[in-house]
């Protein structure tokens, strides 16, 4: 500030550059966070699409279709769980000969293993190839192979984890299928024996009705009411022409009537 003056002095050039610019601040901050969103999305691709990607992608494809499609399901899904049960056991016990081979004459190898398309391929995949040992045929497993086996493994029970639910949920709609026709041919099955029922009570009312009429033949019936007769005894007057041209005169008529029938008790006199 000028101390003469009193007003303030101006800044210099310097002083107004030091001064942040907060839109340029947030630019930069954009900047870097994109770089950094950009170099994780790259370690991901590449991790994505490693050296284990394509193994992956193998043994998917041995699974789907290979295994799951031309098999029966059940048959299919139960070949994996014995493919993982051998792959588990290498996994978990690496130093026991008993679990690094297996023999494919063997009834439930055979069964689920050897008859089925696309299982054996899985498990030469895994590691196992044919040897013979004291003349019986074997599939023994090759340490060279332990990664595959591990990725194998874990691609059965990625497998096993989708189809398992799909399978608990085609169960429970055919329980529900079931529980609905249960239902409706209960339904079915008591409306006809509620229609039984009431037909055997009406019959058993018309038989105890009939046996009363038999034991009581002469039992008089209740006479019906006679019914009065309120229409007129006489004929409207007046005149008419029938369709032949004739008239009728009905007044004409009802005296000529009236005078038959006075005319017959005089005739009974005079006789």
């Amino acid at each position: 500030m000028n101390p003469e003056s009193g007003e303030a002095a101006p800044q210099s050039p310097s002083a107004a550059n030091a001064r942040p610019d907060h839109d340029a601040v947030a630019a930069a901050i954009e900047r870097r966070l994109q770089a950094e969103r950009e170099k994780a999305a790259a370690a991901a691709q590449s991790s994505m699409f490693d050296g284990k990607h394509e193994k992956r992608q193998e043994f998917r494809r041995m699974i789907d279709p290979g295994i799951l499609r031309p098999n029966p399901r059940p048959l299919a899904l139960e070949a994996l769980q014995t493919l993982l049960k051998l792959a588990q056991n290498i996994i978990d016990h690496p130093g026991e000969a008993k679990y690094q081979k297996f023999k494919p004459t063997n009834a439930s190898i055979k069964r689920l293993l050897v008859d089925p398309r696309g299982t054996l391929e899985y498990a030469v995949a895994l590691g196992f190839h044919p040897q013979v040992e004291n003349f019986q045929p074997y599939y023994v497993f090759n340490p060279r192979y332990r990664e595959d086996l591990e990725i194998g493994a874990a691609m059965i029970k990625e497998a096993l984890e989708r189809e398992l639910v799909k399978e608990d949920r085609e169960q429970r709609r055919r329980a529900e299928e079931k529980a609905v026709h249960e239902a409706a041919v209960a339904k079915v099955k008591q409306a006809f024996y509620d229609d039984r029922k009431g037909r055997a009570m009406v019959d058993e009312r018309e038989r105890t009705a009939r046996a009363a009429a038999a034991a009581n033949p002469h039992r008089a019936s209740p006479a019906s009411p006679t019914l009065a007769d309120y229409r007129p005894k006489r004929r409207m007057p007046g005149s008419g022409q029938t369709l032949s041209g004739e008239v009728i005169d009905v007044e004409a008529e009802d005296e000529e009537g009236h005078e038959d029938a006075d005319a017959a008790p005089r005739s009974e006199d005079e006789e």
